[in-house]
């Protein structure tokens, strides 16, 4: 059964999913042009999926999360149907649904994301959100996402848990790409999530 929670709860949550972006979500605005590299093509199709959060550069809305993923869908439009979801350190399940759209065709790497809820429309054009990839492997099991202004940045993978020197191989590459990696915080799994992790998922609708 869904728990109902009152109105100052529920506004803090929706404003917690909005700000997702696992990333993850990539919920965030970017108030800077400067050159950021991102992978030379994407196969959408391919990348569409479920991604979980490995870790992100700190964001205020993202603070009581402690367990994040998101699902992307290709949609008939040619669109990204995006649900980014997160267990809060309270145990609850917050989420938010978005729509991407590809800014950049000639390489698929930059999308923009505009999430649809009560939260996101006080925001206005606030909602919206640069989703850049900046790293992707050759088998689409790893990817770290950023903004161009270089204040977020999300590491994912297709699994719970990514190994070590893959990691810090992608933190050393954000560091090059002018990321303050001293920053990252790196994602712990609740035992809620643990509990759910064999529930059948949610169509998976990434990409903010």
């Amino acid at each position: 059964m869904r728990r109902v929670v009152n109105r100052p709860t529920r506004l803090r949550t929706l404003s917690t999913v909005a700000s997702l972006c696992l990333a993850l979500s990539a919920c965030a605005g970017a108030s800077s042009t400067n050159t950021l590299a991102t992978v030379p093509s994407v196969d959408l199709a391919r990348y569409a999926g479920t991604w979980h959060e490995i870790a992100r550069l700190p964001m205020w809305f993202q603070r009581h999360c402690v367990d994040s993923k998101a699902t992307y869908t290709v949609r008939a439009d040619g669109a990204i149907g995006v649900h980014n979801e997160c267990i809060t350190d309270t145990g609850e399940r917050d989420e938010v649904r978005g729509v991407a759209t590809v800014v950049d065709r000639s390489t698929n790497a930059r999308l923009r994301v505009v999430f649809d809820n009560f939260f996101a429309r006080l925001l206005g054009s606030s909602r919206e959100g640069n989703y850049w990839i900046l790293a992707l492997d050759p088998e689409y099991q790893t990817a770290m996402v950023g903004t161009a202004d270089r204040r977020y940045l999300w590491i994912l993978s297709r699994s719970r848990q990514l190994d070590e020197a893959t990691y810090q191989g992608l933190v050393q590459q954000a560091t090059q790409l002018g990321f303050a990696v001293s920053d990252l915080i790196r994602t712990r799994r609740s035992a809620a999530s643990e509990k759910g992790r064999n529930h059948v998922p949610l169509s998976h609708t990434s990409a903010p």
